[in-house]
């Protein structure tokens, strides 16, 4: 069985450290017992199966124990194929799941109400007063109007229920992610300079309808944005503890290809792509996250 090292109350904890340890050479398994006889409780204790490398074994579970929130712990539970979390996660969408999420992801959480919101408000007839005042404007007009707000605004509009969730479950996944990872500051860039970027790259390939409104929304060229953040991380960090499977990068870059495919999209969805706003996004998002790579000092 090996020869015990340190026991913990959660399973995941256990196998966080356990992955660690094997990544860094350190054979170990994780067993499951009783606490006590009185207890229905049980205890997992991580075993190593040399006893050489015990003293190492030893410094990294004390690191362990001191930051176990690091992303190397979590990256190497992906490298082994796993997906561990350090305490599980509320099944279904009760208060508390939700209002947990909104704690740790505040700016996300944040994002994804205003949107909800700006839809919901449009459901309910709306929609002109809102799209008058958050739609973007030919750039001269806003040059003489000052409203730059609208370089923002169209991120916050959807024109349908397929339009909104397809955004929101990427947006929420992401978002959060880059959050909880990097911090609130971090994501708040993000979000500003790929909106910006995208909306501003898809009113040069827009004609501005009545009222020298450009008819275009939506969260996609931040979603874009915030799906080549982490995915460049990934590919340029991977020890920092963030990146995207192969078949998502996959599968939203085959999207972002057929979204050339107007027609399609027009008939199936109801809707006409941003083309400009979700390749700007993407390439926006790895911009950042190269400039993150390259400036930071944050260890390896």
């Amino acid at each position: 069985m090996g020869q015990p090292l340190i026991a913990f109350n959660q399973q995941s904890a256990a196998h966080l450290l356990a992955n660690y340890l094997n990544s860094q050479g350190v054979t170990a398994s994780v067993k499951q017992q009783a606490s006590s006889q009185q207890s229905a409780s049980s205890e997992f204790i991580v075993f190593i199966d040399d006893a050489e490398h015990t003293a190492q074994a030893e410094l990294i579970a004390k690191d362990f124990i001191a930051n176990p929130g690091h992303p190397k712990y979590q990256q190497a539970a992906w490298d082994n194929g796993q997906n561990v979390q350090l305490a599980a996660s509320p099944s279904g969408f009760s208060v508390k799941h939700i209002a947990a999420n909104a704690i740790s992801a505040p700016f996300t959480s944040l994002v994804f109400i205003l949107c909800l919101l700006v839809y919901g408000l449009s459901l309910l007839g709306l929609f002109a007063p809102i799209a008058q005042h958050l739609l973007m404007q030919p750039f001269g007009l806003l040059a003489e109007n000052h409203q730059w707000w609208r370089l923002l605004g169209p991120a916050f509009i959807h024109f349908n229920a397929l339009h909104i969730v397809f955004n929101l479950l990427w947006w929420s996944m992401l978002g959060a992610k880059i959050e909880r990872t990097f911090g609130i500051t971090m994501l708040i860039i993000v979000f500003i300079v790929s909106a910006v970027v995208s909306n501003a790259a898809q009113a040069l390939f827009s004609e501005p309808v009545q009222a020298n409104l450009f008819l275009f929304g939506g969260l996609s060229g931040v979603v874009y944005a915030v799906m080549g953040f982490v995915w460049w991380l990934g590919w340029l960090r991977p020890s920092w503890g963030v990146s995207l499977p192969n078949s998502i990068v996959g599968f939203m870059l085959v999207w972002l290809v057929l979204g050339f495919a107007d027609t399609f999209f027009a008939n199936v969805l109801g809707v006409n792509m941003a083309n400009a706003a979700h390749t700007a996004g993407l390439i926006t998002g790895c911009l950042l996250a190269s400039m993150l790579s390259l400036g930071s000092k944050k260890p390896d």
